[in-house]
């Protein structure tokens, strides 16, 4: 099902929307506005808590990302797989989106490989529902809210080929390492062909132009192979251990 089919199919407005739409300036609408948001403010402060509190036992957790729209044929469905079973066997509990696809793709494999498997979903104008591999389920209203999470609790993102929702997760990570908010954290990109369009435009467009420093290409990894993958999260975890043992 296409997009705009899925758009016209809304039943409800969206928490996210609620809360992003501007308010007309007239004297009801501002009354509605004062009396809402600071309603509104509770409730994603609740669902901090919320999160906060389910995922607190949580360590050196991985996010893997990628389209929903990848189906169980593709070669990239397995290849999530098969990425997930191997770093849920090196210990790394796996976390997703909770959908379907390349989401269900990581939590199944976390389940193959006797990791935990999360899935953190989101309220969308259409309904996805959660995969049928997630062991520990969390639903947000609000993107940012679920955003904090992922980074919050893993120390590595895999980003398979996805859309817009992929490619704000991956320049997310990418930002944080770039200005040091998170530090020995692997951004791995997975699928070289894909990738490889952006990766050249970043080289030459963006850092050609001195938009970003040549050494910011370092920052993310690319491969086409589930193992090498693992390895590079692994030698990173490592790294932090060594670096919190010379505290």
């Amino acid at each position: 099902m296409s997009q705009r089919s899925k758009s016209s199919q809304r039943t409800s407005v969206t928490e996210d929307e609620r809360l992003l739409t501007p308010q007309a300036a007239t004297v009801e609408r501002r009354a509605a506005f004062t009396s809402t948001d600071p309603w509104r403010v509770l409730r994603i402060m609740g669902e901090f808590v919320e999160g906060f509190d389910h995922l607190a036992d949580v360590r050196n957790a991985v996010c893997v990302f990628g389209s929903a729209r990848t189906p169980a044929s593709d070669a990239f469905y397995q290849h999530g797989l098969e990425t997930a079973r191997l770093l849920a066997q090196q210990g790394f509990p796996i976390i997703t989106g909770g959908g379907p696809g390349i989401m269900e793709a990581a939590n199944r494999g976390a389940q193959e490989g006797n990791g935990l498997s999360i899935g953190c979903n989101i309220e969308l104008p259409f309904e996805q529902g959660t995969n049928p591999y997630v062991q520990r389920s969390i639903n947000f209203r609000y993107f940012f809210v679920r955003k904090t999470m992922f980074v919050k609790y893993s120390t590595a993102f895999v980003v398979f080929p996805g859309g817009y929702g992929t490619m704000d997760e991956l320049f997310e990570a990418l930002t944080l390492v770039q200005t040091g908010k998170v530090k020995q954290f692997p951004v791995v990109l997975f699928g070289r062909a894909y990738w490889q369009g952006l990766v050249d435009w970043l080289r030459e467009r963006v850092a050609g132009e001195g938009k970003i420093a040549t050494e910011d290409l370092q920052l993310f990894r690319v491969t086409d192979q589930p193992e090498e993958a693992v390895r590079w999260i692994v030698e990173a975890r490592e790294r932090r251990s060594r670096a919190y043992e010379a505290l």
